[in-house]
């Protein structure tokens, strides 16, 4: 077996996480906005130091088996609205209308399509209606738009946009509309919902402009340096596929999804019926959970409140992280985010420009990061400018000495993350917090406090556990179909069908079907709910006005990382290295410092201590202990005599 890479793209930082058999090798890098390629192959380059001791991409690439790698570049498209203007040609029975549902839909559809959409009448004859169409695409792109997306709303809407299809083809030859690419709505998704079909395509038209770019452009990179095989993308939906095999709407919030793939591992492994899990980076506080075993998804997940045709996992992205920038609100009390400072220029300690105050700041300035330390050493970080920030933008505005301050920002801090857990879930006796991401595991002790959880769980490769997570999956494909007749022939004509697709589609993965576990479901839906039903070869029980998809899911099972450790065995106080001088509450103390990579199984200490490893760090407070396990996984479990503070 060969190594596996899975590489996390975030906002501000970049994560990379390798492992091979038992070794585990991970490292991060500052995200290049401006060339998403170079802190790839920088990562790349990096990582392969750690593991040879010198630069040698080549040599790592060629004894890598399998390349997965996930972005926030798409989410972050949408967020910041970069992408191509739109152009919508709508026919059938809907009309623009229709899309504007509600209060998110209005202005997504204001900000990706706004005047440029025109509807066309299918009943024309062939030549009217190419006098239409061409009028209609003249009138869109002379508008502005750059990319056009065609929706047939009603019955017979593949065979609709089939007809316009070849229309336009014969009037745009392929060297002249291929300038204005054109998606056709029923091509990319099976869906009886027209609205949503129709925002499927209009979100994946958006996206896949940057995705090809970059992602086009990784591949052809890792293949100048002798990659085994090809590039694979993490999806939204937990599993992996080649770029051309990717639909770009399935990369938005892959990265968050690729943290719950790791969590329902560690649920499973561990036992823990009910794990919440907090993904905090530089900009976003990522919140899912796993009860029973299961990662908490949506059939038809949304997209800033839009409602798509594709599952997506249930994962609420609230803006605070550690590049957050934190200020004072109109009102006089201090307001975490959203607007963060990302790794360019970063917090005001990073010396690259930023003057803004983030948490890193505060932590620095209170002591809990050690210049010297800070991401393992590679990163110099400056007390004097994060001193100055604070004093500037948050002391001074409060009346408050900058030492003084600290404690404020913490506390608006912790309390937005606890605001989104509650918002998000109920926590229960059962409930476990897994902490990870660069910022989470910081003041883990006090958000669990806040939010009444009592046991939190820090994974030993925490500060990369995204990109961990992203080895848990395999490469996949689901392809749906509706019934033409309820009927055996029409049964045993959607499985061939579907079959076929399927082969096809694993083909080009390098993987014949027979390879694959297959599994086929019923999809119902009543127009407002959907739901999934078992197949055992025969029609199942619905009503006639209820849509019935019949759904394959190939899957080809590839290389996953292994889980060890357990809780619980025999015990020994924790190795200190020291200490560490620590504001808390406006007041200094010198605490022990634990150095997690000097821990064996077992070591156990309690609050308050600082845990340090290379990529976090972690405030142990008072009525709290930790323990590790040889798998390097932290516990870390509030002491019975201790009470639970709230959120402000």
């Amino acid at each position: 077996m060969g190594k596996l890479i899975n590489i996390d793209n975030g906002g501000t930082l970049t994560d990379i996480c390798i492992t091979e058999g038992a070794s585990v090798w991970r490292t991060k890098t500052l995200t290049t906005p401006f060339d998403l390629s170079k802190c790839f192959i920088d990562g790349l380059t990096k990582a392969s130091k750690l593991i040879y001791g010198k630069d040698d991409l080549m040599a790592l690439l060629s004894s890598t088996d399998h390349l997965r790698y996930s972005t926030t570049q798409g989410t972050n498209a949408l967020v910041e609205r970069k992408g191509p203007r739109l152009g919508l040609l709508l026919s059938g029975d809907g009309d623009d209308a229709a899309l504007h549902r509600d209060a998110h839909a209005t202005g997504l559809f204001a900000a990706l399509v706004g005047e440029r959409h025109a509807t066309i009448d299918v009943s024309l004859d062939d030549e009217a209606l190419a006098t239409a169409a061409v009028r209609a695409v003249n009138a869109l792109t002379s508008a502005g738009a750059n990319r056009i997306v065609v929706a047939h709303f009603g019955a017979g809407r593949a065979a609709a946009e089939a007809r316009l299809k070849h229309l336009l083809l014969r009037k745009f030859p392929q060297h002249l509309l291929g300038a204005i690419p054109v998606l056709y709505s029923s091509e990319l998704v099976e869906d009886a919902d027209d609205v949503r079909r129709c925002w499927t395509a209009l979100f994946n038209a958006f996206l896949h402009p940057a995705m090809e770019r970059f992602l086009y452009n990784a591949e052809h990179k890792l293949r100048d340096n002798k990659a085994r095989n090809p590039l694979l993308i993490f999806r939204n939906d937990g599993h992996s596929a080649r770029v051309a095999k990717t639909i770009a709407l399935k990369t938005y919030s892959s990265g968050p999804r690729g943290g719950m793939e790791g969590a329902r591992a560690l649920a499973g492994h561990y036992g823990f019926r009910h794990l919440l899990s907090i993904d905090i980076g530089g900009t976003t506080t990522d919140i899912g959970e796993v009860r029973d075993g299961v990662v908490a998804a949506d059939r038809r997940g949304r997209v800033e409140g839009v409602e798509v045709s594709f599952p997506l996992c249930k994962v609420t992205s609230v803006g605070v992280g550690g590049s957050s920038i934190i200020k004072p609100g109109s009102d006089g009390r201090l307001k975490v985010g959203p607007e963060s400072v990302g790794s360019a220029p970063g917090p005001a300690c990073f010396g690259l420009g930023g003057s803004e105050a983030t948490i890193t700041d505060a932590f620095l300035l209170g002591g809990l990061l050690d210049p010297a330390s800070f991401f393992g050493g590679q990163l110099r970080i400056d007390l004097e400018r994060a001193r100055r920030a604070i004093t500037e933008r948050i002391a001074t505005p409060l009346g408050l000495d900058p030492m003084q301050a600290l404690d404020e920002m913490e506390q608006a801090w912790v309390d937005k993350v606890v605001r989104g857990i509650r918002d998000f879930t109920d926590v229960t006796a059962d409930t476990t917090l897994a902490a990870f991401g660069g910022a989470g595991p910081f003041v883990v002790c006090r958000i669990a406090d806040a939010a009444g959880i009592d046991r939190v769980l820090i994974p030993g490769l925490a500060a990369v556990f995204s990109a961990f997570g992203l080895g848990f999956s395999d490469i996949a494909h689901e392809y749906e179909m509706p019934l033409a007749t309820r009927d055996d022939a029409g049964i045993k004509a959607a499985v061939e069908q579907l079959t076929q697709r399927a082969r096809r589609g694993l083909y080009a993965e390098g993987f014949a079907l027979e390879q694959c576990r297959v599994e086929h479901h019923w999809q119902v839906s009543d127009g407002q709910q959907d739901r999934r039903l078992a197949f055992d070869g025969r029609l199942p029980s619905v009503r006639d006005d209820e849509v019935l998809t019949l759904s394959l899911t190939a899957t080809k099972p590839i290389d996953q990382p292994t889980l060890q450790g357990r809780f619980g065995g025999a015990t020994h106080a924790a190795t200190s290295e020291g200490t560490r001088r620590v504001t808390i509450g406006g007041d200094a103390a010198d605490l022990p410092l634990y150095a997690a990579q000097q821990q064996r199984a077992g070591a156990i200490a309690q609050g308050p201590a600082v845990l340090e490893e290379a990529f976090f760090t972690c405030r142990i407070d008072a009525g709290w202990q930790f323990e590790f396990n040889d798998g390097g996984d932290i516990l870390l479990s509030r002491r019975p005599a201790t009470s639970s503070r709230s959120a402000a």
